[in-house]
């Protein structure tokens, strides 16, 4: 059981996404609770709540009346800037759905309002970086087995399925690239400890695989900062009958080595002084929430600071707008 100082209430805001790491961590945390859950699907909202919190139509109402520590903000893509400006203006932390904003001025606007309350805390749901094959990755690379890393690739292939309407709208989706590329372009520079320098790139709705607006394959290439390469490829191709919803992977290729994850042989290793081998020992998962509560509450240090939030979130901003508009931007 982890104590905190104080009792802590958190208001729910939207369940598209990540809305589950609210409460993964919460049996450790008794201090916290889920006060308030606001969603479009009041079915799914008192699924969500459990019989344990209120249920709301109105968020803002919600954050009247609930008057929480932190908001967890899983709205659409759309309407995301907004509500963690709404909630920023209040004073209370936010834990959010990624991306943060759909246009690099909406993501300025949220920089600006959090720099006015030094105290406010922002995190982004970025829970991969927890998972233990991408903690694995990031301990070899960091310990040189692999050498320098000169090329990454990464790979993001799901199940279309049938997807909500708002998915379908460019105006409350994006893009692919920004709804689930933000993911592998945090974890390639995180595990690998490279920079990007350059994104070029490509997306599209091909085939019969459609759902309005969603693009059903992306490719993106980076320049790395140290005059490497890194290509993310993504698609909805997934057939139905994998047993799986994702199929993410993930290949660092060092000057000495290469480290990879796929879920069909989990994470290998081969270098220039051993044989190739499976990485059997991995390191423990952790959890993105909880992080954010010891960083909060109990002043311990976090691995995603806000530096990185938005950091991540302009590069991903950039991929898409090399991508829509066919140039090369830097970044």
């Amino acid at each position: 059981m982890v104590r905190l100082p104080r009792k802590v209430r958190v208001a729910v805001w939207g369940l598209d996404g990540h809305a589950g790491e609210y409460t993964k961590p919460l049996a450790s945390y008794p201090d916290v609770e889920i006060a308030g859950v606001q969603h479009s699907n009041r079915a799914a909202a008192e699924k969500y709540a459990r019989g344990k919190a209120r249920v709301y139509s109105d968020p803002r109402r919600m954050l009247d009346e609930t008057k929480p520590d932190i908001v967890g903000v899983c709205n659409d893509n759309g309407r995301r800037a907004e509500a963690i400006l709404e909630c920023l203006r209040r004073g209370l932390h936010v834990v959010a759905e990624k991306p943060l904003a759909l246009t690099s001025s909406d993501l300025e606007r949220i920089r600006q309002e959090l720099k006015k309350r030094p105290r406010v805390k922002l995190g982004m749901l970025l829970p991969m970086r927890w998972e233990r094959p991408f903690l694995a990755l990031k301990k070899i690379a960091g310990c040189g087995d692999i050498g320098e890393v000169i090329q990454i690739s990464a790979q993001k292939s799901y199940v279309l399925g049938q997807r909500p309407k708002w998915m379908r709208d460019r105006s409350t989706y994006g893009s692919t690239i920004l709804w689930i590329g933000i993911h592998m372009i945090d974890l390639m520079r995180w595990t690998s400890g490279r920079e990007f320098r350059a994104v070029c790139g490509f997306q599209g709705i091909a085939g019969d695989l459609r759902q309005g607006a969603m693009e059903t394959t992306t490719a993106s290439s980076f320049r790395l900062d140290n005059g490497g390469t890194a290509c993310l490829h993504m698609d909805y191709c997934r057939p139905g009958t994998a047993g799986s919803h994702g199929d993410d992977r993930l290949r660092l290729a060092g000057t000495r080595g290469v480290a990879e994850y796929m879920a069909a042989t989990g994470v290998t290793l081969l270098t220039t002084s051993r044989k190739p081998e499976k990485v059997v020992e991995l390191p423990a998962a952790g959890s993105l929430f909880a992080e954010f509560l010891d960083h909060v509450y109990l002043g311990k240090p976090t691995t995603l600071p806000h530096s990185e939030i938005f950091r991540v979130c302009e590069l991903t901003l950039a991929a898409h707008e090399a991508a829509r508009t066919g140039r090369v931007i830097a970044v």
